[in-house]
């Protein structure tokens, strides 16, 4: 079976496990505490533009999404994202069951639009009776969004004004984050990006590692016990340097970077194919994600030999189907979708 299901089903790079071999015997400190790790966090500050930036290595999306809104909200508070964000619709409730809502706003081609988000935080402060509701403490958003889109540098820069505006703090989700950097129709730098909120993660998941996402605190600083809760969310692992080794490589030679360009590249071809074959795209992705909606036959057809992801029905006779590329999609397994179309 060729696989576009998803794009962390495949190994690591090869220079990130030959990083693991060669340090295999090296005996590092535990839980995070070594010098490969703190080798890889110079290097994250170095591309980010941050050199004080604090950064705390995790394993997988879900457990960095619930452990660091966690640590960022007061009981009482919830998170704002759109209606299709991760955390509301992919990860099995895993913010809310540390007994944090999810406060969802409309979205726009899957982004959160400034303006909607000004009058919710306007209504919501001028309600004389918001003690009563859960508080919003957090704003959540994608990099790229759920559907494959790209904020722009301004619509960004425009989110971000209102959070400092209401003194709550940014959060993006940067589980495809090279994806979405590294597409043509990008127009913002890491640096960039990380000036423009107060908290991000890199995903090395689905970017070239093994495992991993580093978690990158900017304007303002971690929890002071961060690591503790951590802890809590049973989110340290104690061969930290599993994770640091693997970042090391990823941020050495910008092979992190040069890696989500391929992804892009071979989705761009992919759509390309499509678009030969007159299919019809649920949304205009730019990045690594392309939704194609197709007839049920098709699929059916398509599904003996290829791995894709079912969406959502498109209407009774047609479904949308979700195809994804990566680091290591190849020319051939294009060649052999194209074929089967």
């Amino acid at each position: 079976m060729i696989s576009f299901d998803c794009d962390y089903n495949n190994g690591a790079h090869p220079l990130v496990l030959e990083n693991l071999v060669k340090n295999n015997n090296a005996k590092p400190t535990p839980y995070g505490f070594d010098a490969f790790s703190e080798r890889a966090k110079a290097r994250i500050r170095e591309a980010c533009g941050l050199p004080d930036a604090q950064i705390f290595f995790l394993t997988g999306g879900t457990q960095t999404n619930a452990t660091t809104i966690d640590s960022m909200l007061y009981q009482y508070e919830g998170v704002i994202c759109v209606n299709s964000g991760h955390i509301n619709v992919h990860e099995a409730g895993a913010v809310e069951f540390t007994e944090h809502k999810i406060i969802t706003l409309p979205e726009e081609n899957g982004k959160m639009n400034a303006k909607t988000l000004d009058k919710y935080l306007d209504d919501f402060m001028h309600d004389g009776n918001n003690a009563h509701a859960v508080y919003p403490g957090l704003v959540y958003i994608t990099f790229p969004t759920e559907l494959g889109t790209l904020y722009t540098a301004k619509e960004l820069t425009e989110i971000y004004t209102i959070c400092q505006r209401y003194e709550i703090p940014l959060y993006i989700d940067g589980a495809r984050l090279g994806y979405g950097l590294m597409a043509d129709s990008c127009d913002m730098t890491l640096p960039f990006l990380a000036r423009h909120c107060d908290v991000f993660y890199i995903g090395g998941t689905k970017v070239g590692a093994l495992c991993g996402e580093a978690v990158v605190f900017t304007n303002r600083q971690a929890h002071k016990h961060f690591f503790s809760i951590q802890k809590q969310h049973g989110a340290v692992i104690a061969k930290g340097a599993l994770i640091g080794l693997q970042f090391d490589a990823l941020f050495t030679d910008k092979l992190y970077f040069k890696l989500a360009r391929h992804g892009i590249e071979q989705a761009m071809k992919m759509k390309r194919i499509f678009q030969k074959k007159s299919c019809e795209f649920f949304v205009d992705s730019p990045t690594n994600q392309q939704f194609v909606i197709l007839p049920n036959e098709t699929v059916e057809r398509l599904s003996e030999s290829i791995e894709f992801t079912h969406w959502g029905k498109a209407d009774l006779r047609r479904t949308i189907c979700r195809f994804v590329t990566s680091w290591a999609t190849t020319d051939d397994e294009l060649a052999a979708l194209e074929a089967l179309l």
